[in-house]
């Protein structure tokens, strides 16, 4: 079930006005969607946040605009100020519950491997995975069970249970956790102490 999230028509876009909008704590926002035109709204910043918090990165969000039906969309991206920490734009994207689509999603590595306990080292060569599905279908996270893996094992995604709502994109192959030996997690060579330090941006022009 979609939550719902009030959110007000943003027609004047000029800086003073959007500075004005941050000020009295909304997010001047964008919505748009697959054949759609896109629209500039304004969000409450704590209840987007409250919404994301309480029903997760990909919850399907019913967007109340002002004097209009609600609309189906999911949280697409947003931007934060750097420097107050505070939420500065979000894009919201229109989507059909009955069409399927493409997400990442993260990848939670759970329980305490047996061949770390031995000294080896789990290692997580990624942390999202692609999958298909429709958006009331959307898994929040993928959690893989770490506690059975011995030294030298590994899980790939071809080792994950087959899901009826969602299926995986990326290359069964892919290794998504490995616990080796300690040796091997140790870099191949060290680093030259004596070795001048590489010199980063500069251009034949520098100084000109």
């Amino acid at each position: 079930m979609a939550v719902t999230l009030k959110a007000d028509k943003r027609e004047d876009l000029t800086k003073s006005t959007t500075k004005q909008i941050r000020a009295n704590g909304d997010v001047p926002s964008v919505v748009y969607g697959k054949g759609k035109d896109s629209r500039t709204i304004t969000v409450n910043s704590l209840d987007l946040l409250k919404t994301v918090r309480d029903e997760g990165r990909h919850a399907i969000i019913s967007l109340a605009i002002e004097d209009e039906q609600p609309t189906n969309v999911m949280l697409h991206d947003y931007q934060m100020d750097p420097i107050k920490g505070e939420l500065w734009h979000a894009d919201f994207y229109i989507v059909n519950m009955a069409e399927e689509m493409d997400v990442n999603v993260p990848l939670h590595l759970e329980g305490e491997a047996k061949g770390v306990k031995e000294g080896g080292v789990l290692q997580q060569p990624v942390f999202e995975l692609q999958v298909r599905a429709k958006p009331a279908n959307i898994p929040e996270a993928i959690s893989v069970e770490v506690s059975q893996l011995n030294i030298g094992d590994s899980i790939a995604i071809a080792d994950l249970p087959k899901e009826a709502g969602y299926e995986f994109l990326d290359n069964e192959e892919t290794t998504i956790a490995t616990v080796v030996p300690p040796d091997s997690a140790e870099p191949d060579e060290a680093p030259d102490e004596n070795a001048e330090p590489e010199m980063i941006g500069t251009t034949d022009n520098e100084g000109k």
